[in-house]
């Protein structure tokens, strides 16, 4: 009877599969819905009702999943077949199957709604790899095939942004549902509903992010450059700076570019018996919040400064992902592009500044009111299909020649 029932459910598993496919085709057909912070907090706060949450999320969620899953199949045939990429879309797959099946479930059944939390919990854990996996794709693809042509690069750098922005807003709503409705709070933080801070206290969070920077910095280099914080508040300049935020990826993008920071200014100044300290000023006004971080690290060129968020030109050296022991994303070079995504996810940028021979500023826009923040979500359409079509044609600006030219004998066609 084992026997049977294992081959009955492997041939409906088979089926399933089977008809993943269409799944994928008929939710990518619907736009993703963003959400505002004031929304999240609004829902979480006043309005929490776990049913109404489950049917948005057993709808939304096969969207925004379907939409990039579409993506993935536009990836160059070499980087899609390496092991890694094909375990991520497996993984993707999965989820979507899972989720699936509560589509024709009721709401007001007590044992579908905790099913369903299990479910999401378990979803949100096997996607906990999937930034390092994916970049594990990459280098196989360029260890294999070496380096590609501009266009093939312009391709995978779009494709990524969109896909780890898809990833952020996806264990967004999971981390929303689950935390809301398992009744976990936090004593130290009363202000928070989910992950999010409605009185997120942005200086404590950088005091934060620099404290645990420079203990990995101590340790590799046995010391670390001072923090000189200042914030100014123009709409109370007695107030602390608060804002309703995501503290989690505010600190993931400060301890970054913290960690740079404290890079360059060592190696910069390896010979001077004291270091630059790294200076933070914190701006908030009535539409943004503005953080600048300034180092004396020697900067780098600009030509290479747009390179630094580039999925396809790390020079980073190669870690494990089975090594649990370094920094998050230590090695793959994915630091800076995925802060700057934490930062646009709820319209806001992170943008570098640098002076080669001097340092480097970067800052950090968010916006100010919870109105504002609104997620900003990849969406499957003719415009996006666009971008992976794109052909290399001749450039309409001269490209300066490496080699000087013979002018007596140069002529110029077209």
């Amino acid at each position: 009877m084992n026997s049977k029932m294992k081959f009955v459910r492997s041939l409906m598993k088979a089926a399933a599969l089977a008809n993943v496919p269409k799944h994928i085709d008929h939710f990518s057909k619907f736009s993703p819905s963003p959400l505002s912070m004031k929304q999240f907090l609004d829902f979480g706060s006043t309005n929490a009702c776990e049913r109404t949450s489950f049917v948005f999320l057993r709808q939304e969620l096969p969207v925004r999943l379907s939409n990039i899953m579409k993506e993935i199949n536009l990836l160059p045939d070499r980087l899609l077949a390496t092991p890694s990429v094909q375990m991520v879309q497996n993984w993707y797959i999965q989820s979507l199957m899972e989720i699936l099946d509560f589509l024709d479930k009721s709401p007001d059944d007590l044992s579908t709604l905790e099913m369903f939390v299990e479910v999401l919990e378990t979803i949100r854990n096997r996607h906990n790899e999937v930034v390092p996996t994916m970049a594990q794709g990459v280098i196989e693809y360029k260890d294999t095939f070496g380096q590609q042509d501009a266009v093939t690069d312009h391709n995978i750098q779009y494709f990524l942004d969109r896909f780890y922005t898809s990833r952020i807003s996806i264990r967004m709503l999971i981390n929303q549902h689950t935390l809301v409705f398992n009744g976990n709070t936090n004593p130290a933080h009363p202000d928070t509903i989910g992950c999010i801070d409605s009185m997120c206290d942005v200086t404590e969070v950088t005091r934060d992010a620099y404290e645990s920077a420079k203990l990995l910095c101590e340790q590799y280099y046995l010391g670390a450059p001072e923090l000189e914080l200042r914030q100014i508040n123009v709409n109370n300049i007695r107030e602390p700076i608060q804002i309703s935020y995501i503290p989690s990826h505010l600190y993931h993008m400060l301890f970054e570019l913290f960690k740079n920071a404290m890079r360059a200014t060592i190696e910069n100044h390896e010979a001077s018996r004291t270091l630059p300290p790294i200076t933070v000023l914190v701006a908030l006004g009535g539409e943004d919040l503005s953080i600048k971080m300034n180092d004396r690290g020697g900067g780098v060129p600009f030509r290479k400064t747009e390179r630094l968020f580039s999925y396809m030109y790390s020079t980073a050296p190669r870690p494990s992902i089975a090594d649990k022991h370094r920094a998050p994303l230590a090695g793959f070079g994915y630091g800076l592009p995925i802060s700057r995504l934490y930062a646009r996810y709820f319209q806001g940028d992170l943008q570098l500044y640098s002076m080669e021979g001097h340092g480097t500023d970067a800052v950090i826009h968010l916006k100010a009111l919870s109105s504002d923040s609104v997620e900003r979500l990849p969406v499957f359409n003719k415009s996006a299909l666009r971008h992976y079509k794109l052909s290399l044609e001749a450039d309409d600006w001269c490209v300066p020649s490496k080699e000087p030219l013979d002018l007596a004998i140069y002529r110029t066609t077209k």
